[in-house]
């Protein structure tokens, strides 16, 4: 047997020209699994907060039309300060030992979440949201960075599209799980609360599986200042037309489609006058499209 057939994570090793069939390969169905996990734990966590602060809660110093932004700001302000670091440190180490560390984090912080849900206590489930988005960031470059290392060239399309797919179906479920589970009369937080728990232990599980793959750059040494390295990319981003161009169209594509996310809870009840229900339905309605696009791309 050769070398690249005894290697899971080996390119080349059991290439797939259908995409759907890496699904029953180990260097890659372990790390979409997790990946499901995480963005639907994500999303059911901040969705039920939402609706929590939006339709159930009197917050004085935050009004329910702006719980949302404040909310998704919150959440994307660790990628905007530490992507760059998280970068540095998936080049460093093992992406496999990184995951599940950041599993790790992620069920340390929805103990707590569990408890802000259970206590009603918004400022801890601000601070969790904070935490989660790190924990995103984290993860983040290392979702980029795994698949070139472990799939063929002619699978890496295919295995994107599969990831951003399973992504969206991810937002999806957890978005709608958490309107719906948070708006139980009587259980609703408590359920939400367990929900989250349960899918950060289902990831980390997920996690274990993934096959150890060889790091990048191991004598990398980490610039631990985030204002400079993430300028230092900025500008190594630049030098490449086509990379700075990518970068800006898909950033473009985030902040769109946050503008839509952040506002629809409010957009339902203050202008349709709906339940949570109507959220969920116009959430549904957008990551459907987005799943079906994703998979349209191979």
């Amino acid at each position: 047997m050769s070398t690249s057939a005894s290697n899971p994570t080996q390119p080349g090793a059991n290439a797939q020209a259908n995409q759907f069939a890496l699904l029953g390969q180990r260097r890659f169905a372990p790390f979409f699994w997790t990946q499901f996990a995480g963005a639907a734990n994500d999303n059911l966590f901040k969705f039920a907060f939402t609706v929590m602060v939006t339709y159930q809660l009197q917050v004085a110093w935050m009004k329910p039309a702006m719980a949302g932004l404040v909310i998704g700001a919150l959440f994307i302000l660790p990628f905007l300060l530490f992507s760059a670091t998280a970068g540095q440190l998936t080049d460093k180490y093992d992406k496999t030992v990184i995951i599940r560390l950041v599993k790790n984090l992620e069920i340390a912080i929805m103990l707590l979440a569990a408890w802000g849900f259970v206590a009603a206590h918004v400022p801890v489930l601000l601070a969790c949201v904070f935490l989660m988005g790190l924990h995103s960031t984290l993860f983040g470059p290392v979702k980029y960075a795994y698949l070139p290392q472990v799939l063929d060239a002619r699978e890496l399309t295919g295995g994107n599209g599969m990831v951003e797919m399973g992504t969206f179906v991810a937002i999806l479920l957890g978005q709608v799980a958490g309107g719906l589970l948070v708006a139980l009369p009587g259980i609703g937080h408590t359920t939400v609360a367990a929900g989250c728990v349960l899918l950060a232990l289902a990831g980390r599980a997920a996690a274990q599986a993934i096959p150890r793959t060889a790091a990048t750059d191991p004598g990398l040494r980490i610039n631990w200042n985030p204002v400079s390295e993430t300028w230092r990319n900025l500008k190594l981003a630049h030098g490449n037309v086509v990379v700075f161009r990518s970068l800006l169209g898909i950033s473009w594509m985030w902040f769109f489609g946050a503008v839509f996310l952040s506002n629809f809870p409010a957009f339902a009840k203050e202008v349709l006058h709906g339940n949570e229900q109507v959220a969920s339905l116009l959430l549904v309605v957008f990551s459907v499209g987005i799943g079906i696009g994703s998979l349209l791309c191979e």
